[in-house]
């Protein structure tokens, strides 16, 4: 039956709206309703921040600035001790850091500035008598000092480059200043000895490792000695193994020697031996050989001029005869000693031969026979070499760190000494109001929220209409203080004369035939303006020239007869229980159209008075003396006369008391209603304060429409 009511006034239940959606100005709303609250919160947070401030002892904060490296200077080109970090290595940078923030550096610095006898650290304890209890007391007493000495410690890398900051906090400026100066020079001396140390240990390693390869190596050299001399082996250099193999690697080269002038003389031999020899080349190159052959040319050329005139026999003839045989006879005398030498060179070459390659043979005996008596010789000479190898390596890194070891490298310097603090660091006063401020804002919203999602009243028109899913008939200002509902009522330009006219005018078109007969109007709980609701309502619907009976329906609490100053004698209760007829309960409240019948005598038991047929037998009797019907009801929860008035009326309207009705008593009602088949019309939201609120019901703020006074 809601539902068509509903559907009827264009009503669109809350549920369908997006879910999703935020509403900005819900929350300024929210904000604005405890806008007091918020401003304490923050006021207070503000106050704390600035008292915890003004309290707090000042801290002077000094800084020195180091300039850190990957790679030391190169004095010396030695390879270093320490692993080398790679450019690409992300972890050097950090590691210094961390290194930076050790506690063994805190303890250093806290034993150079002796801080165990600051005033700020020292503690109240005596420090002891006699060294044996001093020393370990006072170390001791440094040890202590690391945490709270680190605690002021804060190391600040600069982005994007090799320096780093070392802030050190403290209240005393001048020690502030010297912590964080000593502080950069602790960890350059740190760095140095760590590498100082490392040289150490190795030169130690070195000269234990330089002793006992010593010990081999004179040890293996005596053992190839020794050997050497027992089996005969004679190395004549680093290249050749022995004398034997010596003298066959000279001889072989000897023997393609003597080969080549072996075939070059048989090869002189084999043209000297054929024909006369003439053509040998050391014949033509032989001078002697070539005068006499001139000479004979000659004298055969004048033998054969003078052959024309005379007779060989001719003495001349016989003289030149005699002559060219004579130096033919000198000419092969030549002949015959080149080749006399010519085999000679032959015979000697050949003999040269032989007797290289008889001693080769022989040769080759005694290396093949010293090559296996060789091969533990090789053996002991190469474990000597691999042991001089070693050795030799060895004493050339420990001269290198030797050098190294007296240059102090250093890849850490101080760029900037800390300077004693003028400005004191901590507490920032602006930036601590500033802070406390924000964070009250933050709590004062953080607490306006939580108290408005834990209050279960109902505060605006939408929250009435989305929990009742029925649609607001009306929604009644909240009076100015000093004010009565008599007094608002006086002005028909009020705000309050209003709302209840507009309630009128929804009435009007509830229905099918305008306003309904009958209306019941109640609320969830006790004060919750439906006594006030009714005679208004009642008054407006009589203004406009209709019949109304005003019905004070609550036996158990009665206002009506008060509020209107009228008798309460004969009223609802004697009707109903039949000992007063219907005329002598109804009054007339002094205005038009507008009678009143009051409660009456309150009854032992009011439901069993409003459960029988005399209630709706009354109704019945009173529709046809007046056009409309309006009953002050009693609360829903907790009676059971509400239900039974309902079912009776044709109409109900439910009344909110914003700011105070709870959200669950007004869903309990509105179901004990529909159980009882009651036609809720709708809900009126009453003594709402639309400015507190900062908007009206449908995004208009309510009565502010008119002339300005």
């Amino acid at each position: 039956m809601s539902t068509t009511v509903d559907n009827a006034h264009g009503f669109e239940p809350q549920a369908e709206r997006d879910e999703d959606e935020i509403d900005l100005l819900e929350y300024w709303r929210i904000l604005r309703d405890r806008k007091w609250l918020v401003a304490a919160i923050a006021g207070g947070v503000f106050a704390l921040a600035l008292v915890l401030t003004l309290l707090t002892t000042p801290i002077f904060r000094a800084s020195s600035t180091l300039q850190i490296d990957r790679e030391t200077i190169k004095v010396v080109d030695v390879g270093g001790l320490t692993p080398a970090e790679s450019p690409y290595d992300e972890d050097f940078y950090q590691t210094q850091y961390e290194l930076l923030q050790s506690r063994s550096l805190a303890l250093r610095v806290i034993q150079d500035l002796k801080l165990a006898d600051n005033p700020q650290f020292k503690d109240d304890k005596p420090a002891p008598t006699g060294s044996a209890i001093a020393a370990p007391r006072v170390q001791g007493r440094d040890r202590a000092l690391v945490s709270t000495v680190l605690g002021g410690l804060t190391i600040e890398p600069i982005r994007n480059s090799r320096l780093v900051k070392i802030n050190f906090d403290s209240p005393d400026p001048v020690l502030a200043a010297r912590i964080a100066n000593a502080w950069g020079q602790a960890f350059i001396a740190s760095n140095l000895e760590r590498r100082l140390d490392a040289t150490s240990y190795a030169r130690k390693y070195l000269e234990d490792r330089l002793a006992q390869l010593k010990g081999r190596l004179e040890d293996s050299e005596k053992q190839l000695v020794q050997f050497a001399t027992q089996e005969q082996i004679v190395s004549v250099g680093d290249d050749k193994q022995s004398l034997s193999a010596q003298n066959l690697t000279d001889l072989n080269a000897s023997l393609a020697q003597a080969q080549d002038a072996r075939i070059k003389a048989e090869s002189e031999w084999a043209q000297a031996s054929a024909g006369s020899g003439l053509g040998m080349p050391q014949v033509v190159a032989n001078p002697l050989i070539q005068k006499l052959r001139e000479n004979r040319t000659v004298i055969a050329a004048e033998y054969q001029e003078k052959l024309k005139t005379f007779q060989p026999d001719y003495p001349d003839m016989q003289r030149l005869q005699g002559q060219m045989d004579e130096i033919d006879h000198q000419v092969n005398n030549e002949i015959s000693n080149i080749r006399a030498s010519v085999k000679a060179q032959y015979d000697a070459a050949q003999s040269q031969e032989t007797l290289l390659t008889e001693r080769i043979g022989g040769l080759k005996g005694d290396v093949l026979d010293l090559q296996g008596r060789s091969i533990q010789y090789n053996i002991l000479k190469r474990e000597a070499n691999t042991n001089r190898e070693l050795y030799d390596s060895l004493l050339q890194r420990y001269k290198e760190i030797g050098v190294a070891g007296n240059v102090g490298t250093n890849n850490i310097s101080v760029v900037d000494m800390a300077e004693v603090p003028e400005f004191r660091h901590s507490p920032r006063l602006s930036l601590n109001l500033a802070v406390g401020l924000l964070l009250g804002m933050f709590a004062g919203v953080l607490a306006a929220f939580l108290l408005h999602y834990l209050d279960r009243s109902i505060r605006a028109p939408q929250m009435l209409e989305s929990l009742a899913q029925r649609p607001v008939l009306g929604v009644v200002p909240r009076l100015a203080a000093g004010i009565t509902p008599a007094l608002a009522a006086a002005d028909p330009r009020s705000p309050f004369s209003e709302a209840y006219r507009s309630v009128r005018t929804a009435l009007q078109f509830a229905t099918n035939h305008g306003l309904p007969r009958t209306v019941l109007i109640t609320s969830a709980s006790p004060g919750e303006g439906k006594t006030t609701s009714s005679i208004e309502l009642a008054r407006n619907i009589a203004q406009v020239g209709r019949s109304v009976l005003l019905i004070d329906a609550d036996l158990r609490n009665p206002s009506v007869h008060r509020l209107l100053s009228l008798g309460n004698a004969v009223g609802l209760s004697s009707i109903l229980a039949g000992s007063n007829d219907v005329q002598g309960a109804i009054q007339s409240s002094g205005e038009a159209n507008l009678s009143v019948m009051t409660s009456g005598p309150m009854p032992p038991s009011p439901p069993e008075l409003l459960a029988g047929d005399a209630l709706p037998q009354l109704l019945e009797s009173l529709r046809a003396r007046f056009d409309v019907i309006v009953m002050d009801g009693p609360p829903v929860l907790g009676l059971a006369d509400a239900p039974l008035l309902a079912h009776c009326a044709e109409a109900t309207v439910l009344c909110a008391l914003a700011d105070s009705t709870r959200r669950d008593a007004l869903q309990g009602a509105l179901r004990r209603l529909v159980a009882a088949q009651a036609h809720v019309l709708g809900t009126l939201l009453v003594r709402y304060d639309h400015k507190h609120a900062g908007y009206g019901y449908g995004g208009y703020s309510y009565y502010a429409y008119g002339p300005k006074s």
